[in-house]
């Protein structure tokens, strides 16, 4: 199983520190919340292990099985929901979620019909996401990633443009969903992450 390792990692954007000296074992199956204001560094650091940015100093290595993974194959071993990654608005419902099934194994083989019914999307299967709204958009952004078939999942502030309907929701993707992959969350808000086995406080790196 997937595990990361974070070694005295930092990371500085021109002459400032986001975060630096930190440390982290991040085992398989586990939960853990980075948590701290805005600008506190926590998409930072996500971006950071997911690959999609270099680390300033330190090193993170992913392996199974104790073998490492290149980080030019990190990608596949992961799915990400976050503000600043955007939906391919151009496609309907169904078109985009056949077409990120086929970057991404599905979760216990689970169809598109299946996915739009969890999501609470059936009347929109032929709508352009261009036309979706926000809360539609961050369930149909939730589902893709917790229905891909990855060991690691990170969300980022997960709960944004939710309802409370929505929050409820939420908690249920996460409690029927999870299983035994390791999940790291980016939030200030105590109920995005308050079933996490470890939290992080961003304050504590700078």
């Amino acid at each position: 199983m997937l595990e990361i390792h974070l070694q005295e990692v930092a990371k500085r954007f021109q002459y400032e520190w986001i975060f630096k000296n930190l440390t982290l074992h991040i085992p398989s199956g586990s939960s853990i919340a980075l948590t701290g204001g805005n600008g506190s560094g926590k998409s930072t650091l996500l971006k950071c292990i997911s690959g999609n940015i270099q680390v300033t100093s330190g090193k993170i290595s992913y392996s199974i099985a104790n073998k490492p993974i290149p980080e030019t194959e990190w990608y596949s071993n992961l799915a990400i929901s976050a503000p600043y990654l955007e939906l391919p608005e151009e496609f309907t419902l169904t078109e985009l979620i056949e077409f990120h099934f086929q970057f991404k194994k599905p979760l216990d083989n689970i169809t598109s019909k299946e996915l739009i019914e969890i999501l609470y999307l059936e009347p929109h299967t032929q709508k352009q996401v261009s036309q979706f709204s926000s809360g539609m958009k961050q369930r149909l952004k939730l589902g893709l990633a917790m229905f891909s078939d990855v060991p690691l999942i990170l969300l980022d502030e997960p709960t944004s443009n939710l309802d409370k309907k929505g929050i409820a929701w939420y908690s249920e993707l996460i409690k029927n969903y999870q299983k035994d992959r390791s999940l790291i969350i980016c939030s200030n808000e105590p109920r995005e992450y308050e079933f996490c086995e470890k939290k992080i406080a961003m304050e504590d790196y700078k």
